[in-house]
């Protein structure tokens, strides 16, 4: 029995529907602008254009941290006091994607049982796919719909590794590192620009047994980014302790993040900070669809894999086989 194809919405019907905060309206939004399919792109782009007037009004926060530190965890206590207040929250949690199968580990809503059946929150798990350091590419057009819809926290999560940091970090208003103690050295592993990036430092699991160890710790990370420049924020980097468990010190981050928010946009920075978010997102995108363009030209996919073999044996270097497929590629743009 042949499949009937599903009728495809007019771009009209999505735009009121995100405008009126209709989650499944969102949701098929979302997924039209993580689509590749030409015709896809160009509804999804009709759509971005209409509803971006209605966009920059969330808190955007982005929550970083390596694996098992408690990333998920947190973010439903810290989303279910965010929601308690009461304020509409959007979650982009960024799953990584399998690089053979190109699947995803959307575990995202059972890992978050209680905030996946909140009213006033919303999760959109997202397959990172081959994007640089595990970040959807399609996350910034995500945060914006969610913005139009009329979410107020948006909050960004990473898989925490490679260079997921530094782009999540090009499309927030606040970075927050989620760090561990007793792990042994503290200060081991940490790379500097990530505590450079970081607008507060939270010491996770500070309970029980645990929580000496998290307050020594804390003045570890103190003390090591006294020896930091001030942040162009104009606003040192806190550090302090929760547990997500406990549900303490929780109140005390969303503290901190509203007085940043109103420092930041006293004395410029948060307009400075939006501008160059805009600035990054649209260099991005210029390599991405490059980068598309190129693998997607058929000389280059017809010649590629030799090249590929080629270099592998070792019988022609890197540069020379570089240098043959961007002449190709550019040699047919030509007119």
């Amino acid at each position: 029995m042949r499949k009937t194809r599903k009728k495809r919405l007019s771009a009209q019907s999505y735009i009121e529907g995100i405008l009126a905060a209709d989650r499944i309206r969102l949701s098929q939004a979302i997924t039209l602008v993580e689509s590749r399919l030409p015709q896809d792109q160009d509804l999804a782009q009709e759509i971005m254009e209409a509803v971006l007037p209605h966009t920059g009004r969330a808190i955007r926060i982005g929550i970083t941290g390596v694996p098992g530190v408690g990333k998920s965890t947190f973010i439903e206590a810290f989303g279910q006091y965010i929601t308690s207040l009461p304020r509409k929250l959007a979650v982009l949690a960024v799953d990584p994607s399998s690089p053979k199968s190109r699947g995803s580990i959307m575990g995202d809503k059972t890992r978050m049982e209680q905030l996946s059946v909140n009213p006033l929150a919303y999760i959109r798990p997202s397959p990172a796919r081959s994007s640089l350091g595990g970040v959807a590419q399609k996350t910034r057009e995500a945060l914006l719909l969610c913005e139009a819809a009329g979410f107020e926290v948006i909050m960004v999560e990473t898989v925490g590794v490679g260079q997921s940091e530094t782009m999540v970090h090009q499309m927030v208003d606040f970075f927050l590192l989620l760090m561990l103690a007793g792990a042994g050295d503290e200060l081991q592993g940490i790379k500097k620009g990530i505590m450079e990036m970081a607008d507060l430092i939270a010491i996770n699991k500070a309970d029980g047994e645990n929580a000496h160890a998290a307050q020594m710790a804390r003045q570890e990370y103190e003390s090591a980014l006294h020896l930091f420049p001030l942040p162009e924020s104009g606003l040192a980097t806190p550090v302090l302790t929760c547990s997500s468990l406990e549900e303490q010190g929780i109140a005390e981050i969303w503290e901190k993040i509203l007085a940043h928010q109103a420092h930041t946009q006293k004395n410029g920075y948060f307009e400075k900070n939006r501008k160059r978010q805009n600035h990054y997102w649209m260099h991005d995108q210029i390599r991405y669809y490059l980068e598309e363009a190129f693998f997607e030209h058929p000389p280059i996919k017809k010649i590629l894999p030799q090249l590929e073999n080629s270099v592998i044996e070792g019988k022609t270097p890197v540069q020379k086989a570089v240098r043959t497929l961007l002449d190709i590629f550019q040699n047919a743009k030509k007119p």
